[in-house]
């Protein structure tokens, strides 16, 4: 049998059973009793802040009619953008997807609709309404797939980073998916968009992808500055600033192509694009924030520096690396990680090393944060990168009990991340060393392996 009570029924038969006149609930609604005369009598649409106070009033949650409410009020010939827009804000701040979801259906089929949601979108999305701003900007990008549109691009970016997570193998879709939508946005947001891809690429270790999109970032700043300086004495009232200066999207630039460089080895080449970001005296503006972000590059060409000699081979560099980043809190892992990396190539002895930081280790891993600049998937990939690193040391050198300590951290983490790569890594070096096992690191090696297999199903 079919419910066919409605909202104002519900309101009246609230009032017959706690023995209310029209005018106690008004005052109760905090409203003026002849609004309340004219909802009661349908003479007048009820708006969503005015069924919040009765729905409060009649001491239901907020929200309780709202599936209700789009049935009965939204479903128009013509949709009243006036009472959807705010109704959609509730629904995205009470986390009514559900509700979104239909309201935006009913407009789709109109014409005229897709400005004011990519709007109200925009809204949510700098309310941190993540979700929620994802339907609107999802059938935004429906409505224009056929147009050549920045709106279109701006939707594809936004969506872009609400589908960033902790499942590597879904960050790694979301970028794909986006790659194409790049040369379409604003030449600023264009410089955002290559960063943040780039970063994406960069904490999935996708190395030739991060020096794609580094070099397109350099290149494009690098023109936005020169014109920047060619304007310098045009008033730009209106014109979009970028969140950084144009020269720290340059020097970004090079800093992720040494980076790339020296993940594949290319030593030389990693040092070449160190020494481009190292020298920015050729940045003449003199303000705060051109100050603050010309000493955060030198700083870390100076240690990346240290890092380009170290996985070349320099072990005599050890002590000053570690000298350097050891006031450096937000360093202090990274280092870690890259002076692991040397030593299990070159096998170098870093016990010492280990043992000064063995209170950060433990903290690291315990609590997986870390205060700084780096973005947090950035983080997490080099946690993993770590455990591993760690893991392979204690093997090699037959601490068998602290090797596969990490090296059950290191595939627990891959695990809940669905970080293939790093899976396949782990089950591999545990293969290699089973026979040093305990019976307690094979059953826990097994449930863990029990999950990954449960993902695949």
């Amino acid at each position: 049998m079919y419910n066919t009570t409605t909202i104002l029924t519900e309101i009246t038969k609230h009032m017959k059973d706690n023995d209310l006149i029209l005018s106690d609930l008004a005052r109760e609604a905090e409203m003026n009793p002849g609004t309340m005369s004219s909802i009661i009598n349908g003479n007048r649409t009820l708006s969503v802040d005015q069924l919040d106070r009765i729905t409060k009033a009649m001491g239901h949650p907020v929200g309780y009619y709202y599936e209700r409410y789009v049935s009965e009020y939204l479903t128009e010939a013509n949709p009243n953008w006036r009472r959807m827009s705010p109704f959609i804000h509730n629904c995205a701040k009470l986390n009514k997807l559900d509700c979104i979801h239909d309201v935006v259906n009913l407009l789709m089929d109109k014409l005229g609709y897709s400005e004011s949601l990519f709007e109200l979108a925009e809204e949510l999305f700098h309310e941190k309404m993540y979700q929620a701003a994802a339907i609107l900007y999802e059938n935004v990008a429906v409505s224009e797939k056929k147009q050549y549109s920045e709106r279109l691009a701006m939707c594809q970016y936004r969506l872009f980073h609400t589908r960033q997570g902790d499942n590597q193998e879904k960050n790694y879709e979301a970028a794909v998916q986006f790659e194409i939508y790049v040369e379409r946005l604003d030449e600023i947001d264009q410089l955002e968009a290559l960063k943040d891809l780039a970063n994406t690429y960069r904490s999935l270790r996708k190395w030739d992808k991060v020096e794609l999109f580094a070099k397109a970032l350099g290149d494009k700043a690098k023109i936005q500055y020169k014109l920047e300086q060619q304007r310098h004495n045009v008033k730009k009232e209106n014109s979009k600033k970028p969140s950084f200066p144009l020269f720290a999207y340059w020097a970004f630039s090079h800093l992720l192509r040494a980076q790339a460089y020296d993940e594949r080895k290319d030593y030389e080449k990693g040092l070449h694009h160190i020494k481009k970001y190292a020298d920015l005296s050729w940045v003449t503006d003199t303000d705060e924030e051109t100050l603050k972000w010309k000493y955060k590059y030198e700083d870390w060409a100076v240690v990346n520096t240290y890092v380009n000699k170290l996985l070349s081979g320099e072990e005599s560099v050890i002590p000053e690396y570690v000298a350097y980043i050891s006031s450096r809190k937000d360093e202090v892992l990274p280092a870690l990680d890259n002076i692991l990396e040397a030593a299990n190539r070159y096998h170098f002895d870093v016990d010492d090393i280990l043992e000064q930081f063995e209170e950060d280790i433990l903290s690291y891993l315990e609590q997986q944060k870390i205060e700084g600049f780096y973005t947090q998937r950035f983080i997490t990939e080099r946690f993993i990168h770590f455990s591993k690193e760690l893991s392979v040391y204690f093997l090699t050198k037959g601490r068998f009990s602290d090797g596969f300590k990490f090296l059950l951290n290191c595939l627990g983490k891959s695990t809940l991340i669905n970080n293939k790569s790093y899976i396949i890594k782990c089950m591999r070096l545990f293969e290699s060393y089973q026979e040093h096992a305990s019976f307690e690191t094979k059953t826990a090696y097994r449930n863990l392996i029990n999950e990954v297999d449960q993902d695949e199903a």
